[in-house]
């Protein structure tokens, strides 16, 4: 058990997949645990927060901005995040462009909004949610690639400028991950086939992904920041 009395998070994309189970683990183990989505009128039985905005429309993210200022998180964890698979010259530029804004420029805005009252504090935590995809690439997968690769770029950054200062920033960077994102994108039989292609074949849980993020932003990590932190059951080493 984590001690987390008195700790605020702020998870993005928090109703369903990674986002849930991690909103999920942090309340168990004694958050005040807030989640964003786009769904109206969403709730939890767990007593969790809900915040519904659109990170592709400019005057929700400014007010959840405003938002998050005031309530001042200890934690934030950037989970939201979109793909759309196509090959390179068939890309829109609008779809590159809101891939862009929900993977990497939303948790750049987000980022500066909390860190001022985290150097107040002199403590936080943050992770950001990559994918294998920022250390690897594929057919089809240029603009989330970039997205996440350019957020892997930023958290580096981001981590060296504040470490001084008790605030420290990861990314977790899962590989085939149980969610409703993967069936989407690969089919049940896709998610068969992919799953003999990892070492430990099976394709991960979203409750992995959070054990993992818990620990990050616990007080029980004291040493590790910067890092791009793979959970992909081998994928990418082999």
């Amino acid at each position: 058990m984590y001690n987390f009395e008195g700790k605020k998070v702020v998870i993005t994309g928090g109703t369903r997949g990674i986002g849930l189970a991690t909103a999920l683990r942090l309340k168990k183990e004694g958050a005040t645990v807030l989640i964003t989505g786009t769904k109206p009128n969403f709730t939890l039985l767990d007593d969790i927060d809900y915040y519904q905005v659109n990170f592709l429309v400019s005057q929700e993210i400014e007010s959840f901005i405003g938002f998050l200022k005031k309530h001042t998180p200890d934690i934030l964890i950037n989970n939201a995040g979109i793909n759309k698979i196509n090959k390179f010259c068939d890309i829109s530029f609008q779809d590159y462009m809101e891939i862009q804004q929900i993977n990497t420029t939303v948790p750049f805005q987000l980022c500066q909004a909390v860190i001022p009252a985290m150097k107040k504090r002199g403590w936080g935590r943050i992770v950001n949610i990559t994918s294998i995809w920022s250390e690897i690439s594929k057919i089809g997968r240029a603009s989330y690639s970039t997205s996440k690769f350019a957020l892997n770029g930023m958290t580096v950054a981001l981590a060296a400028e504040v470490a001084s200062e008790g605030i420290l920033v990861n990314n977790i960077a899962p590989g085939f991950i149980e969610t409703d994102m993967t069936k989407e994108i690969l089919g049940k039989e896709g998610m068969e086939n992919m799953a003999q292609q990892i070492p430990i074949k099976r394709l991960g849980k979203a409750e992995e992904i959070a054990a993992l993020t818990t620990w990050l932003v616990s007080t029980e990590n004291t040493y590790i920041s910067g890092q791009n932190l793979i959970i992909d059951g081998g994928f990418t080493r082999v």
